[in-house]
């Protein structure tokens, strides 16, 4: 009797395991569709939450910094390491030299090794700094952060004992021709003077590997990343399906895209960096300061962790006295504590007191290196 009510138990504990944990996916793929973080996503409903299943993103080392155009990707990642997830942010040290094509009318320059070094370690230094911040304002709220801490991989760790015959043999076999040609991407390049690049036609295959090797090796289930980057998401999504018999599942996030539809990122030159080096503290709590009225609900949902009654309640004071930029100032802190932590908020709020004339804040001041 007591075997068998033990066994019962053990039994009963798996279903609500099960059931908890499909509950936590469920909840946090809501809370991106919510704040209109979900773009387009394969049938995401069918993700299940295994103990240990992770979650990645991936970043080209293309420059030594990353971008607010990012963030997006970087704050997905966090809502679902809040679900319990094991986060993963792959650092493209073999795919930033192959070049991904996604989104562009030219060939990306060829990155050396020297710039490729510097870039991998800003990138790894920003993202570690952000989730170590994320966990900080957790802490003053209360809440203890349990939830796996996130890795960073360079993906030129698994490739660069991948030959060029293995390459062709093993892995660029699955791939097929008609498949590849239809994509948007190639679509677009193929009708330009310059062309393609074999490079660059076969970045979806590196990509794909990717998401192989992390499944594989770091039971990585789910894949996110810009609204670009949907046709490299499904390949390795079908690739992971070919070698393994597994469904594994991806979504793509809303671009970050100016008043005008324009893109915000680096290629296209009016990039807002997260490295203070590079775009300062009170520049960034500037950027979002100034965003319009028309996009500052959006943007309050997409780059904070407020609950959206409480986005709610912002909006209708913010609608009552525009003039006061309540909303705007609300997600400026929110974006420059997150990026920078409390002491880089500190700054630019002191610059920003500055500019209009505060003695006290200018005094605060003496001694920093830089807050304009």
């Amino acid at each position: 009797g007591t075997w068998r009510r033990w066994t019962m138990s053990r039994g009963v504990l798996r279903v609500c395991k099960r059931f908890w944990s499909s509950l936590s996916a469920d909840r946090a793929l809501q809370s991106l569709s919510e704040r209109g973080l979900l773009h387009q996503s394969t049938r995401v409903g069918q993700l299940e939450h295994r103990p240990g299943s992770a979650v990645y993103v991936g970043f080209d080392p293309t420059a030594d910094s990353l971008h607010v155009g990012n963030l997006l990707a970087i704050i997905a990642l966090l809502h679902l390491r809040h679900a319990g997830y094991q986060p993963i942010a792959v650092v493209g040290g073999a795919t930033g030299v192959v070049g991904d094509p996604s989104g562009r009318l030219t060939e990306r320059e060829k990155l050396e090794s020297e710039g490729l070094e510097k870039s991998v370690a800003g990138i790894t230094e920003t993202l570690t700094r952000i989730f170590q911040n994320d966990e900080d304002r957790c802490a003053s709220r209360g809440v203890t952060v349990e939830e796996p801490r996130l890795k960073i991989l360079n993906n030129a760790d698994w490739w660069n004992g991948v030959s060029a015959t293995e390459f062709v043999s093993d892995i660029a076999r699955a791939f097929r021709l008609t498949s590849m040609l239809g994509k948007e991407s190639v679509k677009q390049r193929l009708q330009t003077e310059e062309g393609m690049s074999c490079t660059e036609f076969l970045y979806p295959v590196f990509q794909a590997y990717d998401f192989l090797h992390l499944h594989r090796h770091h039971n990585c289930w789910l894949q996110l990343g810009g609204g670009d980057q949907w046709g490299n998401i499904t390949a390795g999504c079908e690739y992971v399906r070919k070698m393994t018999g597994k469904i594994v599942h991806g979504l793509t996030l809303p671009l970050l895209t100016t008043i005008s539809g324009e893109k915000i990122g680096k290629s296209v030159g009016n990039a807002v960096w997260l490295s203070s080096e590079k775009t300062s503290c009170y520049e960034l709590y500037q950027y979002f300061v100034r965003t319009t009225d028309q996009d500052v609900r959006r943007f309050l949902e997409h780059f904070t962790f407020l609950p959206l009654e409480e986005i709610q309640a912002i909006m209708r004071e913010h609608e009552s006295s525009p003039e006061k930029f309540t909303a705007q100032k609300c997600l400026a802190e929110h974006v420059t504590r997150l990026v920078h932590g409390e002491s880089g908020l500190q700054q630019a709020l002191n610059a920003t007191a500055v500019l209009f004339g505060d003695a006290d804040a200018l005094r605060k001041l003496s001694g920093e290196k830089k807050y304009l």
